[in-house]
């Protein structure tokens, strides 16, 4: 009996073991590639890196640029860059387990890799060549590199999985995570329209939501998310600053002010690349990307912020008894679906998840227990953004640059634009479906649960540049754009009217409070000159409006006996409304703030203010032993070794607008003020510009000095140089190599 019991227990562990091995060893087998054709091309390129570490690279091509780009970027992040080419692959849960697997869904749901298959072949072939460079800039950095890899057969990788990493993440931007996330969890859609303050036309704090469906059409929110079920989702923002020439009385301005991540895959990197076709420019890109997003060339520049318009159709289909089909016009389809394999890291081991995906002639399709719901989306199908980007960074123009952005290949963000002929412009850029007022003489709520078995209602296609907002030199001599509505960015007399513009656009009217201050701000300076614009753009201060007012309002009709409390409330009703880290309310109210402007931006259920007083009452009595800290002790840039004071808060012009919590109660940022570049123009002479990072140029690369050296500068309010020309670079050059792929 014993010895049967051991062979038992000998043939269970072995057991046991082989399929621990499996699952351990499985998934870089199964996602292994044989055929895959590479550019049988050299590439050459310089990299110089400047007293911050900041990459200059220089190519006889822009081909041998993109590769060199690859390598200087995974010199300094090629942990992110493998998560982001795992997105592009449908392996990020192999990485990141659970988290992970939810962008590979959104990978497979949205048929990023047919995307890219079918349409990277039809790109121009300089576009194609860029990316297959860059493709094999980080192969040849990978092979150099072995022991930083994170996954199996990863690497290599060629142009068509780089665009598969566009496709993917692009329409999380203008808010489809949104949209996403309700329905595979089966949660109402939220509503739109403003922010969710009681009395301000929203649901009063318990009110019953609507349900996902329903026989009239329900508003959905649309909200910035940069990539799936992120929670940075609500609270994506930018300023960004033009200013004419008239108005500055000097040079033409552009401020670039991004508020990203200051981590991870939509984190910026500063790069300057230069080529000998002509391809100059001095911006930042995100990870996976052969060129910057934003910046300036020797003629003009650019810089981004989301806006959110309504984006996204939603349908409800009609099955039938089975399941496996669908009724449109009359007829019944049948719903494509096909069994996709998540891969899901446990621990040491790596399970394997079956899901079924669904297409119908609408679009992507999910499941839910409430029925089958469909969705469309803005830019759809459309791969051109890869050659959009790349052409705007060699336009030398206004009217080139306007004339790509005609094409309507980039599915959203506004553009905020200058260069050196004293021209401004603002772009609410959004490739929104086309929808009509009427459809066979009913008027149609677009931003409702549409019917699916109507193919009336498929949109095709997308609206025209010329029915965008567009603000092009106005008479005021500036712009201002904070993720606010199109409507306040030039200032009184200039300012576009929301009447012109018909609600099929799905345009959002909502502001900000940084939209609202910076126009304001930018009114009343008679010379937006560097001073003025330096105050403008590190302003700390709220105004007393919107859903600080109501915030306000509800703290001080509070009734309570509690002496921490009351102390507390009359902190916040002497509060002089700057986050400037000198008021005694400061850190109190930065705590308070963030849940309500919160539900303000994602009209999700408005907080109870008793609730939040006593949380952040609690919070700082138990960390600081106070209820008024100076608001530097509670607010940290943090990274490594360095720990500073930050000023600012959520929703401010100087904004820091999402933290961890640290173990010793301090709020460690990581989203706000990111990378900043301020470009300047004077008549006669040529570009200058200067720019700033949270962190470095290596935030991986603890070892690295360039892991967080620009911080210090970074609390300061304070700018780096931007060594735009070559002979600037050379006198200011760290480093200097060459790489290639020649063997």
């Amino acid at each position: 009996m014993k010895k049967w019991l051991g062979r038992t227990g000998i043939a269970l562990l072995v057991l046991v073991l082989a399929i621990f091995i499996a699952l351990a060893t499985w998934e870089p087998f199964w996602a292994k590639r044989d055929a895959l054709a590479l550019a049988d091309r050299t590439y050459t390129a310089e990299i110089i890196r400047d007293e911050f570490g900041v990459p200059h690279i220089y190519g006889d091509t822009d081909a041998d640029v993109a590769y060199g780009v690859a390598f200087a970027h995974s010199e300094d992040d090629f942990s992110t860059l493998q998560d982001v080419i795992a997105m592009s692959r449908g392996r990020y849960g192999a990485i990141a387990g659970q988290d992970g697997a939810a962008f590979d869904y959104a990978y497979h749901l949205l048929d990023a890799r047919g995307l890219a298959e079918r349409d990277y072949p039809q790109l121009p072939e300089d576009t194609r060549a860029l990316f297959d460079a860059y493709a094999a800039g980080l192969n040849d950095f990978a092979a150099a590199h072995p022991g930083e890899r994170k996954l199996a057969n990863l690497f290599p990788v060629d142009g068509v999985d780089v665009a598969a990493g566009f496709a993917l993440r692009q329409p999380f931007f203008f808010g489809l995570g949104n949209v996403i996330e309700p329905l595979v969890s089966g949660t109402p859609l939220k509503r739109e329209q403003g922010p969710a303050i009681p009395g301000a036309g929203q649901p009063a704090p318990g009110e019953d939501a609507a349900p996902i469906v329903r026989t009239s059409h329900t508003p959905r929110t649309r909200n910035p998310a940069p990539l799936p079920y992120a929670d940075e989702a609500a609270f994506s923002g930018s300023n960004a600053f033009a200013v004419t020439p008239e108005k500055s009385g000097g040079p033409t301005t552009l401020i670039s002010n991004s508020h990203q991540p200051w981590r991870g895959g939509v984190a910026w990197y500063e790069l300057v690349v230069e080529s000998g076709e002509g391809w100059h420019f001095a911006g930042a890109n995100f990870p996976g990307s052969p060129f910057p997003f934003l910046g300036h060339n020797a003629d003009l520049g650019w810089t981004n912020t989301v806006n959110t318009p309504d984006m996204v159709d939603v349908y409800q289909l009609v099955l039938d008894d089975s399941g496996t089909r669908y009724r449109l016009d009359g007829e019944w389809r049948e719903l494509e679906q096909r069994t996709v394999t998540l891969p899901v890291r446990l621990g040491p081991v790596v399970l394997p998840i079956r899901r079924d995906i669904y297409r119908s002639a609408h679009g992507p399709v999910i499941k839910n227990d409430k029925g089958a719901f469909a969705i469309r989306y803005g830019g759809m199908g459309n791969l051109g953004q890869l050659d959009a980007y790349y052409r705007l960074n060699k336009a030398a123009s206004l009217d080139e640059w306007q004339g790509i952005l005609a094409r309507m290949d980039i599915p959203s963000t506004n553009f905020i634009y200058a260069d050196k002929a004293g021209n401004i412009a603002n772009i609410y850029n959004a490739a929104i479906p086309a929808r009509p007022a009427t459809v066979g003489g009913e008027r149609i709520d677009w931003r409702g649960i549409l019917p699916g078995d109507r193919s009336d209602l498929i949109t095709r296609g997308s609206v025209s540049y010329d029915q965008l907002p567009r603000y092009v030199n106005p008479a005021s001599g500036w712009l201002v754009e904070a993720n606010n509505n199109p409507f306040l960015d030039a200032g009184a007399g200039s300012n576009l009217s929301p009447g012109d513009f018909p609600p099929e656009l799905g345009i959002e009217l909502k502001d900000t409070n940084r939209g609202t201050r910076g126009a304001k701000l930018m009114a009343e300076a008679e010379v937006l000159d560097r001073a003025a614009l330096e105050r403008i753009k590190y302003d700390t201060a709220y105004e007393n409006s919107g859903y600080i007012a109501q915030m306000l309002r509800d703290v001080a009709a509070i009734r309570t006996d509690d002496p921490d409390l009351l102390a507390a409330q009359r902190l916040l009703g002497e509060w002089d409304l700057n986050a400037d880290n000198i008021g005694r309310g400061d850190s109190l109210a930065l705590l308070m703030i963030r849940p309500f402007m919160g539900s303000s931006y994602s009209n999700d259920p408005w907080p109870d203010a008793e609730a939040e007083l006593q949380r952040s009452v609690d919070h700082l009595l138990r960390h600081f032993g106070r209820i008024d800290p100076p608001m530097g002790e509670l607010l940290r840039l943090r990274q490594g070794d360095v720990d500073l004071p930050l000023d600012g808060g959520s929703d401010t012009l100087r904004a820091s607008t999402l933290w961890d919590i640290d173990d010793d109660g301090r709020l460690s940022v990581r989203h706000g003020d990111s990378f900043i570049q301020w470009v300047e123009w004077m008549p006669g002479e040529r570009v200058a510009s200067r720019s700033i990072q949270p962190f470095g140029s290596a935030t991986t690369r603890p070892a690295s000095p360039h892991y967080a050296d620009q911080s210090t500068l970074f609390v300061q309010h304070r700018l780096k140089p931007v060594h735009f020309w070559r002979e600037d670079v050379l006198a200011n050059a760290a480093s200097r190599k060459t790489v290639t792929n020649r063997r």
